[in-house]
């Protein structure tokens, strides 16, 4: 199967942070492309919004400035740069792991995000490292929550970016990871290892993804115990070991809580909890270990390990 390249954007990254795309209908009640903009961002001065327009800061997919006299239907898309907010500091920090031509591996701390999302825009790991490394071509390979910590691989230019995708997407990537739980009263050693499987579907615009018991298994993790005991801060704990076969969303933390064994820190899973600040003492404990695989571009084995640790691995 070919990797689809995506079409470059027009406009270059600025401080860090890429372009945004913004789709525009090609029929309605807004005469031009810029009055549509308008209304769609009525939170928006619209003076402003219209200056930027005669400024040529709004452009078309071929690069070209979108007056504010552009009629509507002349563009599908529209691209410009977003003013950044005033973001407050995500209080910990990538440790870089890798650096070569082609790729990039960080180990990743909790609460920061792999990419801009939400309020988090320079305060991400893809922004915090175009600005470090000076390489507005760095984009990642693969994800982590903004919750869990551990590894992260980026592709430092576009030439061979498609190489290392492609790992992802054929499964060739042997990931590991580590999570600690609550040692549920009575719990028995021998309900490990074990394979879990279900079927689950993350759906636009909720939180959580949806298991469905009904449908063919798409998701399966291996899951095995590395130890017990008590943490630092006197819980009973069990601290497993994950290695998923597939990479749903919120796989690992899904399929834990499914068995009884709820990651520490998880306020998703098995409930959901009321929005509540991050809580810097309690950081979800799961951690992406280990990333091992054959070089695309070499042929040789490659086996990353994270240097952090989980809090209350006992």
């Amino acid at each position: 199967m070919m990797t689809r390249v995506p079409m470059p954007p027009p406009l270059p990254v600025r401080n860090g942070v890429g372009p945004t795309r913004l789709r525009v209908p090609t029929s309605g009640p807004w005469a031009t492309i810029a009055e549509y903009v308008v209304a769609r961002f009525d939170h928006l001065d619209a003076d402003g919004l219209y200056r930027r327009f005669d400024a040529g800061e709004i452009v078309g997919v071929d690069g070209s400035p979108i007056g504010r006299g552009t009629p509507l239907g002349a563009h599908q898309f529209v691209w410009y740069h977003r003013d950044l907010p005033v973001e407050e500091p995500v209080p910990f920090h990538e440790e870089i792991l890798h650096v070569d031509d082609d790729l990039v591996v960080i180990d990743k701390p909790h609460f920061l995000p792999t990419t801009p999302s939400g309020r988090y825009l320079r305060e991400s790991a893809l922004v915090r490292l175009r600005i470090r490394l000076d390489n507005p071509d760095l984009t990642p390979i693969h994800r982590l929550d903004r919750a869990t910590a551990g590894l992260v691989m980026f592709s430092a230019r576009p030439a061979t970016r498609g190489a290392y995708q492609s790992l992802f997407e054929k499964r060739q990537v042997a990931k590991v990871y580590e999570a600690v739980s609550a040692r549920p009263p009575g719990w028995n050693s021998g309900d490990l290892p074990i394979v879990y499987r279900n079927h689950i579907e993350s759906q636009r615009g909720r939180l959580r993804v949806v298991v469905d018991d009904a449908r063919e298994p798409n998701a399966e993790t291996e899951i095995d115990v590395r130890g017990t005991g008590v943490s630092a801060s006197g819980r009973a704990v069990l601290h497993t070991t994950l290695r998923p076969h597939t990479g749903r969303m919120h796989q690992l933390r899904v399929h834990l809580a499914a068995l009884g064994v709820g990651i520490l820190g998880d306020r998703l899973y098995p409930e959901l909890l009321p929005e509540a600040p991050d809580d810097h003492a309690l950081p979800l404990q799961l951690l992406a270990r280990e990333l091992e695989f054959t070089d695309p571009l070499s042929g040789a084995a490659r086996r990353f390990v994270t240097r952090r640790a989980l809090t209350e691995a006992p």
